[in-house]
């Protein structure tokens, strides 16, 4: 059964937890079976973890899970509720007796969102082990977990995902919390920046709009503060210098569906994985393939994303693509 989600890639569960009061929450990537993993990072201000043991000449090939998360810099804690729950069971990287979850993890900037940040000790290991404890093969869109208090320019962000099968049988698939600078849709118009890589009306089927959109810079606030994060999977049996591509690949998913993406305070932060085992020996076409449509999914998840949102529980809550747009 083809969900449209990430987790069509076979051995991939996401779980998504969220603190209404807080307007944030975390998105957690959990693979069966440790995956080979890299990551891109495009955006000028990152909020990350565990990042650097992912370049391909780095010794740890495998990662057990990814975490996504809102709070910026304090929402990276949200990794260690993630390894508790895989420490429990006893995954992780074997080093003698001990063994550790590799669990890189990125955030996004919430802060400024209406909800109550006035915490004493942060909320988001709790929050990363809820997320952790909650991985399915099935997750909520749109208003959830790292994309729960997600902003746009001028539209409610979120949680969105899409899934797509080359030419050759390989399964591809993103889940990304879009949390923009900029703008999702053309001009304060309904029409996707996305709309050329819509399949089945995911996100509303209205096609790329008239002609003559005004492209205006329109962006948050003079000193913008935000990040997209991403996680692109596929089951292609892939290097780690070959995952290091796809990732790289996929960030394009951002430039073709946010006006800007990969800002000065920006994260802009695609993190890759391959669980392999699956079809033939993957060469540089299905390599080329693979991540073209890594990119289109993860653009096709920026609108779904937003698309699916629903309003905050803040005074004054920014207003959704659905109550602007859909009557």
């Amino acid at each position: 059964m083809t969900r449209n989600l990430v987790t069509d890639v076979e051995g991939v569960r996401v779980g998504c937890a969220h603190d209404a009061r807080l307007a944030s929450g975390v998105t957690a990537v959990i693979f069966d079976t440790p995956a080979v993993a890299s990551v891109a990072v495009h955006g000028g201000a990152p909020a990350s973890r565990d990042t650097e043991l992912l370049a391909p000449h780095m010794t740890v090939e495998h990662v057990d899970a990814f975490v996504l998360s809102g709070g910026s810099a304090f929402g990276l804690d949200a990794a260690g509720g993630v390894m508790a729950h895989l420490a429990g069971l006893g995954r992780g990287f074997s080093v003698g007796a001990a063994r550790v979850p590799i669990v890189p993890g990125a955030s996004l900037f919430d802060l400024n969102n209406g909800g109550d940040k006035r915490w004493e000790r942060s909320p988001y290991w709790d929050l990363g082990l809820a997320a952790a404890r909650a991985a399915d093969t099935t997750f909520a869109l749109g208003t959830a977990g790292a994309g729960y208090g997600a902003t746009t320019f001028d539209l409610k962000g979120g949680l969105g995902s899409a899934s797509a099968v080359t030419s050759r049988g390989f399964r591809v698939g993103a889940v990304v919390a879009c949390n923009a600078v900029g703008r999702v849709t053309r001009g304060a118009g309904p029409w996707f920046w996305a709309a050329a890589y819509e399949r089945d009306a995911e996100f509303g089927g209205l096609g790329a709009g008239p002609g003559g959109v005004s492209l205006g810079f329109d962006i948050k606030n003079r000193d913008p503060a935000n990040t997209n994060l991403a996680v692109a999977v596929t089951d292609a049996g892939l290097t780690k210098g070959q995952v290091k591509r796809l990732a790289i690949m996929a960030q394009d998913g951002f430039a073709l569906s946010l006006r800007p993406a990969h800002a000065p305070t920006d994260g802009d932060i695609v993190f890759a994985a391959a669980t392999g085992g699956v079809g033939p020996i993957p060469d540089l076409g299905d390599l080329t393939e693979i991540g073209m449509l890594a990119a289109e999914c993860v653009a096709r998840a920026v609108a779904r994303g937003v698309y699916e949102a629903t309003p905050l529980a803040v005074a004054n809550p920014q207003p959704t693509w659905r109550q602007r747009h859909e009557r």
